[in-house]
């Protein structure tokens, strides 16, 4: 139940985050989002007496966390000035191939199959479709290179989802969720700072709602829920969850942008979920740790 929830509102991500890019370079709206994060999972910490200071081995092994998010979350942002919505969440939902692809070589992970090489094709010939497919429009100026940054993203995400699983067996899923942000707003208030005005039009109230979404529920109820779930199960078994957040991406996007569901599109769905439900399914549901 909690994993289904988690993958719905995380189907409204990267519509906020399009929404918030209005107004909001990149690198400032990551920032913010990452600020509002901080407090809402530190606040949910200290209400369940959690300690939030770093033990003296943990440091280095959540510093890398916290880079490695920096760099997939500015992946992300940036391609999505440049594509919409609704392709960007079914490309980025193929972390879940890469999660599993990568946990091949991990020991708290499930190997691949032959089946699930067959589901990581699928999602893989699905993900192509999708890269090259879209037409230039004014919700995608540049599709090519925006569905190229999210391949890129979504592959960082699908190892951060591995190193996340490693990870919370030893640390506390509040803690490493606070300081992978914490880590990660230096880097973004550098970048913005230096590369970006803080805001390129009036600042309303859809963007600002859209940065509070990203804040408090994605950053914040999503990353800590879905922490929890990786502290229990593998990477691989929680990310079968995600063939819901395509879904809900695209009739949002849909919904709010107008953005038509054509041929290309669906193919591309229908391909990277069928590939994604092989992929994870067919590792069945150990628990670990």
């Amino acid at each position: 139940m909690l994993a289904t929830l988690i993958s719905i509102l995380w189907g409204g991500n990267l519509v906020s985050v399009k929404i918030g890019l209005d107004v909001m370079p990149p690198f400032w709206s990551a920032f913010w989002r990452m600020a509002l994060g901080v407090v809402t999972v530190s606040l949910c910490g200290v209400a369940r007496g959690v300690s939030l200071r770093m033990a003296p081995g943990e440091r280095r092994y959540l510093i890398g966390l916290g880079m490695l998010f920096a760099v997939q979350i500015a992946l992300m942002n940036s391609a999505m000035q440049l594509t919409s919505p609704g392709y960007g969440v079914v490309i980025l939902n193929s972390y879940a191939v890469f999660a599993n692809l990568i946990g091949h070589f991990s020991a708290l992970e499930e190997r691949l199959n032959g089946i699930r090489i067959v589901g990581l094709v699928l999602a893989l010939g699905g993900m192509l479709v999708l890269s090259v497919g879209q037409p230039g429009t004014l919700l995608a100026p540049n599709p090519l290179l925006g569905n190229a940054l999210l391949v890129l993203s979504a592959v960082l995400l699908g190892f951060r989802q591995v190193y996340t699983r490693w990870l919370v067996q030893n640390v506390d899923p509040i803690r490493a969720v606070v300081w992978q942000m914490a880590w990660s707003l230096p880097v973004f208030l550098v970048m913005a700072a230096l590369t970006e005005p803080m805001l390129t039009g009036k600042l309303t109230w859809p963007p600002v709602a859209a940065i509070a979404y990203q804040g408090v529920v994605v950053a914040g109820v999503c990353f800590v829920g879905w922490a929890e779930l990786l502290k229990k199960y593998s990477a691989g078994s929680v990310s079968m969850y995600a063939f819901l957040v395509p879904f809900a991406g695209v009739a949002l996007s849909a919904a709010l942008f107008g953005e038509k569901v054509n041929a290309g599109l669906v193919t591309g769905i229908v391909l990277v979920t069928a590939g994604v439900a092989i992929v994870t399914r067919a590792g069945g549901s150990r628990r670990g740790g």
